[in-house]
């Protein structure tokens, strides 16, 4: 009786006490601890935490794979192509007081920036015009992590706005740097002063590139304290808080790298299978007749030489080595390999491969317009991020030196937002199948589902609406001066002209009518002569 209670009241405290089965725990498979499960990791830390240990090796080791590994650097131009392309052209959309578009002052906003956008005004180096520097910028991102801009408020020679830009590398950022923060409440992590909510305040920043070709004396270089007003910093965040950035690849460096020194690998065995090798061997009692060069190990080797035959003493047999070279099974494992680097990189097999051996049409179309979809929110997160911004502050700048003479100081301090409203056009990209593609859209504006300007966006490769509209009056001014007609001239198709398909089935029909008249006309002639025989 007593142990029974014993028993029980054991088994409330422990079961494995009470000499009962243990009970089974319900969870995860993910989390369940496991032999196959020992070397995943399970620590808990925060992002800045992993970016302290693992920024610096992995931004070096992204570096070295676009310089030296073709597909690294074909997945950085993949995205610089899609994101920027020729660049991301700005259309002001400044309105009046009657709610109208204000084309003298859009087209003055236009200008000027497109004055600013010479390399000579907008980059501090003087060496970079503004599309370029997009595309550095997104290249960056995509190598480093990350990339630092710093705005300069200074007239650069022959420039009308006094606005420069800098581009910083992150290597320049002081992340080992820890100095005491102007506020008590603040931290730095990583080189770049905080708030308690994550903002940054201030960023530490070297003269000097540490790994620069003429590094002067390591006394010259100093620490200098940049507010965070002066610097954009472009990264995506994948956690907060967050205060720098990883690499893009770093999901599939590993794995580029390996496929980096595979094909290396197969390449030196592939030549060693060209060359014909064997070996000798000699009797115990007897020396060999290859009159080699003695080695460490005491072996002899020698060259052999075409068309040369090397007689063998008694006893002696050549083994000949021939490994199997080119590997028959390289391309599909490598294949496979690519694909998960493309999934890793977050573009299809086809654009980083540019193998369309695998896949037909539809395959090939579906992976396109997948892509789109990834580029187009890059687009967005660029322009939010950076080109807002850099445009903001140039326009304040701009009407501030008075080089937009169509806005004055006094209606810019009442209200700058008004004046800020610009749309921006990233590039579009060409159809995929033109005849369908541009009967579908033809019949979405007819119903209304979208306009021509959406289409001229997604399609015209950054030009918008207007410059279009332009173009085309332009154009038909032009036909219009050298009487020229064409079947897409929009008065022929109002006055219900023929098309050329149309034109086609007229003239048919005329052959057509012209035979039968033509064959009327022989019955009638013999009609008249029956008629004439039988009067005569």
């Amino acid at each position: 009786m007593f142990d029974m209670i014993r028993r029980t009241i054991a088994s409330w405290i422990s079961p494995a006490k009470a000499g009962l089965p243990a009970r089974q725990q319900r969870m995860y498979a993910v989390g369940r601890p496991g032999r196959t499960t020992a070397g995943w990791g399970i620590s808990t830390t925060s992002e800045d935490a992993e970016l302290q240990t693992s920024l610096r090796t992995a931004r070096n080791r992204s570096r070295a794979l676009i310089r030296d590994a073709a597909y690294a650097k074909r997945a950085k131009a993949i995205v610089q192509n899609n994101v920027i392309g020729s660049g991301i052209n700005v259309q002001a959309k400044v309105k009046n007081s009657r709610g109208q578009f204000s084309d003298r002052i859009n087209d003055d906003i236009e200008a000027q920036w497109a004055h600013w956008s010479k390399k000579e005004h907008c980059h501090i180096g003087r060496a970079l015009s503004f599309a370029t520097f997009e595309r550095l910028c997104v290249g960056q991102v995509f190598e480093a992590g990350e990339i630092f801009i710093r705005k300069h408020l200074g007239a650069m020679p022959g420039s009308r706005v006094p606005l420069s830009l800098e581009v910083i590398e992150p290597e320049r950022i002081a992340d080992e740097y820890s100095p005491s923060p102007g506020d008590p409440s603040n931290t730095v992590r990583l080189g770049v002063e905080v708030d308690r909510y994550g903002a940054a305040v201030a960023y530490f920043i070297r003269s000097l590139h540490p790994g620069d070709v003429s590094l002067m004396a390591i006394s010259q270089d100093r620490v200098e304290r940049v507010p965070a007003d002066q610097m954009i910093h472009l990264r995506l965040i994948d956690r907060w808080p967050q205060t720098r950035a990883i690499p893009w690849m770093h999901a599939a460096a590993r794995k580029l790298n390996d496929m980096d020194g595979l094909t290396e690998a197969e390449i030196t065995a592939a030549r060693a299978s060209a060359c014909y090798m064997g070996f000798v061997q000699p009797p115990a009692d007897h020396q060999s007749s290859f009159d080699g060069e003695p080695q460490a190990d005491g072996s002899v080797q020698e060259e052999l030489e075409p068309a040369v035959i090397h007689k063998l003493n008694p006893g002696e047999t050549f083994e000949s080595f021939s490994p199997n070279r080119p590997n028959s099974q390289l391309d599909p494992f490598m294949r496979m390999m690519l694909r998960e680097v493309a999934a890793g990189v977050g573009c299809s097999y086809e654009s980083i491969s540019r193998d369309y051996s695998q896949s037909n049409y539809s395959s090939s179309r579906l992976a396109l317009l997948d892509d789109r979809d990834v580029w187009r929110v890059l687009q967005k997160w660029f322009i939010e991020s950076c080109r807002e911004e850099i445009h903001r502050v140039w326009l304040q700048q701009a009407v501030l030196a008075g080089a937009i003479s169509a806005i004055s100081i006094g209606e810019y301090a009442i209200n700058p937002e008004k004046f800020e409203a610009a749309c921006f056009r990233p590039r579009g990209w060409s159809w995929v199948d033109p005849t369908k593609e541009v009967a579908a859209y033809k019949e979405a504006v007819r119903c209304g589902f979208t306009t021509v300007s959406d289409v001229i966006a997604q399609t015209g490769n950054g030009r918008d609406f207007y410059e279009v509209i332009e173009e085309r009056e332009q154009e038909l001014a032009m036909m219009e001066e050298k009487h020229l007609v064409f079947d897409t001239d929009p008065s022929v198709q109002a006055n219900g002209a023929p098309t050329a398909e149309k034109q086609s089935e007229t003239q048919d029909d005329e052959e057509i009518a012209s035979s039968q008249a033509a064959q009327a006309v022989k019955t009638a002639e013999k009609l008249l002569q029956v008629v004439g025989r039988t009067h005569g």
